[in-house]
């Protein structure tokens, strides 16, 4: 189709790497969206699978071939199997540059028999620091489990199986930044980071266990796909503007994706009380003054 202005009509990115549906999972054709960001011979196509590996020659990753401004995103994946201490699963969405604003999900290796921890973290014009750590609530390698983002321009969600685990509101009314102007792409990487990951450094990362493999089975964005070529102001309106817009229905936007359910509301309070094990939020020896979007 063509639009009024003789451009291409794009399609909103209700993009599935997941073309077809099968019981709870995703068939996947993930070439389609995403190509090896880094150790192209570390990124392993297994049938429907997408595999990162990591070895004591390189980690992995991947990246999206399109950049979004707001949407949700979600990759169905199993973590690492046994002892996996020392090393870093990350799926997260980011900007470019030095003033990038960035949304991570960390997965923080353990040893056999210990939980995995689960690190969120925000990035707002190039400043972090916001990390959240929680454990889970069902062992993520033993099967797989759907990690969401979701980004519109009331606020951040993040969300495990479709329960809400963490919220970061637009306060802007507080003078508080919130990522609004920056097109972001979607990632994943392993890589050893056994100088923190695991008991703050302690436990290192046993090679001999290698390698370490982190499996995909799915991969969803819907979003509105930025198009440079358009220029930046034209499409910060097309993606920021309301309800429709020429793709479609920017459905992430809708008035009840502004803010958490009482049903989800109350999922939070529940994996929050249970779960929670670090919050920036409560960490004095960091932050002598409150940080702002914290709240009182």
């Amino acid at each position: 189709m063509e639009s009024s202005n003789g451009g291409g009509w794009r399609m909103v990115m209700v993009l599935y790497v997941a073309v077809s549906m099968v019981g709870s999972g995703w068939c996947s054709k993930f070439d389609e969206l995403v190509q090896p960001s880094w150790a192209t011979d570390h990124v392993i196509y297994e049938g429907e699978l997408l595999k990162l590996k990591l070895d004591n020659s390189s980690g992995a990753g991947f990246a999206s071939k399109s950049k979004y401004l707001y949407g949700k995103v979600t990759a169905e994946l199993k973590l690492v199997e046994g002892d996996s201490a020392g090393t870093v699963t990350a799926f997260y969405m980011s900007s470019d540059g030095v003033n990038h604003n960035e949304f991570d999900f960390e997965f923080l290796g353990n040893r056999t028999g210990e939980p995995y921890l689960v690190q969120t973290n925000l990035y707002i014009n190039g400043v972090g620091d916001r990390e959240q750590r929680m454990d889970l609530w069902f062992d993520p390698t033993a099967d797989f489990h759907a990690y969401s983002i979701l980004w519109n321009p009331r606020q951040v969600v993040f969300l495990v199986d479709d329960t809400p685990i963490r919220v970061f509101p637009n306060h802007e009314d507080r003078g508080v930044a919130f990522p609004r102007d920056q097109p972001m792409g979607v990632y994943s990487s392993i890589w050893n980071a056994d100088d923190w990951a695991t008991e703050g450094g302690l436990v290192k990362t046993d090679w001999s266990h290698a390698p370490f493999v982190a499996t995909f089975r799915g991969l969803r964005i819907d979003g509105c796909e930025w198009a440079p070529e358009a220029g930046g102001l034209a499409e910060l309106r097309r993606c920021g503007g309301s309800g429709w817009g020429k793709e479609g229905r920017y459905w992430w936007k809708e008035k009840a994706m502004e803010a958490l359910s009482v049903h989800q509301s109350h999922q939070l309070i529940w994996a929050r009380a249970n779960h929670l094990v670090y919050d920036y939020c409560n960490d004095p020896s960091r932050f002598a003054t409150h940080p702002p979007e914290c709240g009182k």
